[in-house]
């Protein structure tokens, strides 16, 4: 079974990775001649609007899927044509815009804070809908904390949607979250839903860069995260591995951000859960049985950021597991991470203070 997967970053190279033992062999199609999926998978490096390599992928392709959703609509739309894409294209138009992003969670009886458009000639009225303090995004194209700005004046607000410059804009009410969290949900083609545990999440500047799974004291939210995941999922005819990115106010879950793919909080479940988030997906879109999803005992996820840390330290950790992703350290850049399993939370944090020491 051949499966294209839009995209070589190392999402898509743990697509490629846990497609071996299925026998499932994924080719990755990316614009960058070093994309990290090439280093496991065939690649085959042309742009996203080029109709000919796009035809020429598509040719022996049981399925299309992609591995992050900034790829071009029209792309996913050509390729339509030529093979089943999974999930729908229609995912990937809705959630490459916030605004529509959050009027879709809106009309399928999902909460968020509240939001608006930014009328570029007059910002006062989304404001004025709003309130302080607040988010300003951009629509489109902004990823782990690029292009948002917290405001909590008027004064502030006005100059982060100078600063985001004339491109569209959505305003967001800030949450008084207690903390962040994330569910991993799957949908197979028989319409079977399923979720992961709820993970909790710790970002910096951004980006994510500590999960704990399952998040502790959770258990009682669950329910209402997979019925989140099970609205989202059915009123788009969707298959595959979606994650949705949630604020904890009390009892109440507001939906922050949807990803149509495999998630950087779903990295835990390779070792950490019966079957991967990776696994599932191909499985997924493949028409397979669906993978059980429950923890294996408890996990947490550390991401590494712009540089590799001495190995030997890692690995003499019990329970550590090392992914690196074979891209050079950058600032910001994700190079790899780290799974530590446990069984208990409290040999868990004894784990993690190697890593994360205070």
């Amino acid at each position: 079974m051949e499966v294209g997967v839009l995209g070589g970053g190392q999402l898509g190279r743990m697509l490629a990775l846990a497609g071996y033992p299925l026998g499932v062999r994924c080719i990755v199609y990316d614009p960058a001649p070093d994309a990290c999926a090439g280093q496991v998978a065939p690649h085959l490096c042309a742009p996203f609007d080029d109709a000919d390599a796009l035809v020429q992928f598509a040719k022996g392709k049981q399925v299309i899927t992609y591995e992050f959703e900034n790829v071009p609509v029209a792309t996913a739309r050509l390729l339509e044509a030529h093979a089943p894409v999974r999930p729908t294209p229609r995912a990937l138009e809705l959630f490459q815009d916030r605004l529509l992003e959050k009027q879709f969670l809106y009309a399928v009886g999902i909460p968020t804070p509240a939001f608006a458009p930014v009328d570029p000639d007059h910002p006062d009225r989304a404001l004025s809908e709003v309130g302080c303090p607040c988010v300003v995004k951009t629509r489109r194209g902004g990823y782990d904390g690029k292009g948002q700005i917290v405001a909590h004046t008027p004064d502030e607000y006005l100059r982060a949607v100078a600063q985001l410059g004339s491109q569209p804009l959505i305003v967001e009410a800030f949450a008084p979250f207690e903390r962040e969290v994330s569910v991993i949900g799957v949908r197979g083609r028989n319409g079977e839903t399923r979720v992961y545990p709820l993970v909790e999440n710790h970002h910096r500047d951004g980006i994510l860069r500590l999960s704990i799974a399952p998040a502790p004291d959770s258990d009682a939210l669950l329910p209402l995260a997979r019925g989140y995941i099970e609205r989202l999922t059915a009123a788009l005819d969707y298959v595959g591995v979606l994650a949705l990115e949630l604020f904890q106010v009390g009892n109440q879950l507001l939906a922050n951000e949807v990803a149509p793919r495999v998630h950087n909080s779903g990295h835990w479940t390779i070792e950490g859960a019966h079957t991967s988030q990776f696994e599932n997906h191909l499985r997924a879109i493949l028409g397979l049985p669906l993978g059980g999803m429950a923890a294996r005992g408890v996990c947490a996820m550390v991401n590494l950021i712009g540089a590799i840390p001495p190995l030997e330290p890692i690995l003499r950790i019990e329970g550590a597991h090392l992914h690196l992703y074979g891209k050079s350290p950058r600032a910001g850049r994700k190079v790899g991470h780290i799974t530590l399993c446990a069984d208990g939370y409290a040999s868990l944090q004894e784990r993690l203070s190697v890593i994360l020491p205070r």
